[in-house]
């Protein structure tokens, strides 16, 4: 398999754990990484795995649902205040099963692997999506 990557950066989300005993409790945001890994068993006509240049619909996406955004747990206690913030138009919410870098990381993947599959024929896949929060902290989802 030949595998190239590409990296989304500088993205300000925030995020929070609930059930967490410290401060990580709390809404907090970091500047986002977002290195998402394809792979195919041949390259395309152009010698690419994937088209750099084609892959706006990932960007798209990510401006839509994680730029200046929230992300909340689905199970968040405090969800209905949550979204009631985005419903006034306060808070921009994406929610998930888990808020953490991990859970993040496993979400993105689930979105963006049928996406690529899609745009590419069914040629590349999504091989691995790594998550870094600011530059000290990050999560590896490769399934």
């Amino acid at each position: 398999m030949l595998t190239c990557s590409k990296t989304y950066s500088d993205i300000p989300l925030s995020h929070r754990q609930p059930r967490h005993p410290g401060r990580c409790s709390r809404i907090h945001g970091h500047s986002w990484a977002i290195t998402l890994t394809f792979g195919a068993d041949e390259p395309d006509e152009h010698g690419f795995i994937v088209d750099f240049g084609e892959l706006r619909y990932l960007a798209d996406w990510i401006d839509e649902h994680l730029d200046h955004a929230t992300v909340a747990a689905n199970d968040d206690p405090r969800l209905e205040e949550l979204q009631a913030l985005a419903d006034s138009g306060l808070l921009k919410l994406t929610l998930m099963d888990n808020a953490s870098c991990e859970g993040i990381a496993r979400h993105l993947f689930e979105i963006f692997d049928p996406m690529v599959s899609e745009n590419t024929g069914g040629r590349s896949r999504l091989v691995s999506v790594e998550l870094c929060e600011d530059s000290r902290n990050s999560a590896l989802y490769r399934p």
